[in-house]
């Protein structure tokens, strides 16, 4: 058997189910190998607040105009650690095509990160995009509040709905492979076997020599 070293990226807006997903690939047998054990998970994110020293702050996707060229370089560090350690696997829970649906509709500014996808294609990197339908939010807000230590984040699921129809735009100018997922049936396991079939189908989950 080849050394699994899937490397996933996956976007959405919230309420998709990213994290998730996220957690179930990084323990799915045919994703990563059969666990006996729980290790250490090479699970990341951009939507750590790593600017701010408070929490949901700023950070790698909302940083602030005079944040950009630390957000940038933090970009890079992150490119060259991937191609420093393309035998791996990775999973990322929103990344650089968050960052640009962030920043367009805050800011009204474009980042081209068509030099982070030229490097992110030759360690075969995949963009998972998880969406729902716009009606599908208001139930899966419901389920969020049982748990959501900041609860006021999810009071305009219009907003939401605003963010998915930008993500699709970017995703859609993506260079990486991209599959969408339709999340609206809150399916996990559905989801993940989804991916993980398509990643088998198309060659993501090893790393050619």
């Amino acid at each position: 058997m080849s050394k699994l070293t899937p490397k996933v990226i996956l976007e959405g807006t919230r309420l998709t189910l990213k994290t998730e997903i996220a957690f179930a690939l990084n323990d799915h047998p045919r994703f990563t190998g059969p666990r006996k054990y729980r290790y250490h998970s090479p699970l990341i994110s951009a939507e750590w607040c790593t600017f701010t020293n408070y929490p949901w702050g700023r950070g790698l996707i909302n940083f602030a105009p005079e944040e950009a060229a630390q957000a940038l370089e933090t970009y890079r560090t992150w490119l060259r650690l991937f191609e420093l350690n393309r035998y791996y696997s990775w999973v990322i829970d929103r990344f650089h095509i968050s960052t640009q649906m962030v920043q367009w509709l805050i800011y009204n500014k474009h980042y081209d990160f068509t030099w982070l996808e030229e490097g992110l294609l030759p360690l075969n990197f995949r963009l998972i995009f998880c969406k729902r339908s716009p009606m599908s939010f208001a139930d899966a807000r419901q389920e969020r509040l049982k748990v959501s230590g900041n609860p006021s984040q999810y009071d305009d699921l219009g907003k939401f709905i605003r963010e998915q129809e930008v993500l699709e735009e970017f995703v859609a100018q993506s260079r990486l492979p991209v599959l969408r997922v339709d999340v609206s049936d809150n399916n996990v396991p559905k989801a993940v076997e989804t991916i993980v079939d398509w990643m088998e189908a198309t060659g993501g989950l090893s790393m050619p020599d």
